[in-house]
């Protein structure tokens, strides 16, 4: 940033500090004052003079300022190499300035223009199947070879194998917090924070030090599909907080996307409810591209998508090869097997086949990356 820059900047980080301004408010301060830095200088009757700023809510926002150290806060910023967008500046993401909202100040590391790319939400629940685990990481790795940018939340479960989907396919991703940028949250995914940072951008609107409160989520979440052209859901609750994005990019006049799972399975009940209402059931990447008229990637990009491909893992957790070559036994019993666990005695059951045959056969899948071997002596297909 230009020392300019830093200098509004500054004063935009001022009043995103004070808790008892947000979005909208901040919004109206700088339509009142032409400036941030006047906006956080003003008095308190001057901040009077603004629709719907009470004598209450002034005082509240005077004492509030008192409170801030703003030059001691910026050094902090300053000193952890942060670098910050604001509504003014010509980086801040377009998507995003759309919506009602938008947050007046981005705190990020990595590339901010990754944010401005063509970007797709892949979210779900944090309690998760392997069949939504491995699904969250195909598309991800798909969508990043047909150049697109998948927005995530970085949480446990879902986000996670969407990032690292992404990640894994040599493709772009942001990283939206619920949190300040010096809190990693969850803790055990500080590798895979760095290198969204080399490969993309973590962003977040939270001021550094701000702890992951349950209700900064549904905030973040609606930052996560104001910066995409869609989201896909992948697998979800009846209470996750996957459905509040959708909801926000309902809102937001954003596509919806959801993944059908098994319907004996209570972490896929999100997404047939989403369904019911209208979302736009998703079996491939093709089905999304297709849907936001995004066709052209299926032919401009299959010359990187097939170099792409190339020494990397791009089709599943286990690194599943594209095309498969099988005998018409080993098909016949592929066939019988679901994306979802299954013990050795039920696919017997299913297929009709001697034990002997099955079990020679289930060697032969996994040795060419058609099938894996859960613990338990389980089955899936990859």
């Amino acid at each position: 940033m230009s020392q300019h820059q830093s200098l509004k900047a500054k004063y935009y980080h001022g009043l995103n500090l004070m808790p008892s301004l947000g979005p909208v408010r901040i919004r109206k301060l700088l339509q009142h004052f032409g400036s941030a830095e006047h906006a956080w200088k003003a008095h308190p009757g001057e901040l009077a003079e603004i629709e719907g700023f009470s004598s209450v809510l002034v005082e509240r926002i005077s004492q509030e300022r008192d409170k801030i150290n703003l030059d001691k806060t910026w050094e902090y910023i300053v000193k952890k190499g942060y670098a910050c967008v604001t509504w003014e500046d010509e980086d801040y993401p377009l998507l995003l300035q759309e919506i009602y909202d938008p947050p007046p100040i981005i705190y990020y590391y990595g590339d901010i223009k990754t944010a401005s790319g063509c970007c797709l939400a892949i979210v779900g629940s944090r309690r998760h199947t392997l069949y939504g685990r491995e699904i969250a990481y195909k598309f991800a790795a798909e969508l990043s070879n047909y150049g697109l940018t998948v927005v995530s939340g970085m949480a446990r479960g879902i986000d996670t194998w969407a990032h690292k989907g992404a990640l894994d396919a040599g493709g772009q991703t942001v990283a939206v917090l619920g949190c300040g940028l010096d809190i990693c949250y969850p803790p055990e995914n500080r590798a895979i924070r760095e290198k969204i940072s080399a490969c993309g951008v973590v962003i977040s609107e939270f001021p550094p030090g701000s702890k992951p409160l349950p209700q900064n989520f549904p905030r973040r979440n609606r930052i996560i599909s104001g910066l995409s052209q869609g989201t896909i859901v992948v697998e979800a609750g009846e209470k996750s907080g996957a459905l509040i994005t959708a909801d926000f990019a309902l809102e937001q006049g954003r596509e919806i996307f959801a993944v059908p799972g098994s319907i004996a399975s209570p972490y896929s009940r999100g997404c047939h409810r989403l369904l019911k209402e209208g979302a736009k059931l998703v079996e491939k990447v093709e089905d999304i591209i297709e849907e936001l008229s995004l066709s052209h990637l299926l032919i401009d990009e299959l010359p990187s998508l097939a170099s792409k491909k190339d020494g990397r893992n791009i089709s599943g957790v286990g690194g599943v090869p594209g095309e498969i070559q099988l005998e018409p036994e080993e098909r016949r019993l592929l066939d019988f097997i679901p994306y979802e666990p299954l013990t050795l005695e039920e696919i017997v059951s299913l297929s009709q086949m001697p034990l002997s045959l099955v079990n020679a056969l289930l060697l032969k899948l996994e040795m060419k990356g058609a099938i894996k071997q859960l613990p338990g002596k389980y089955f899936i297909r990859n």
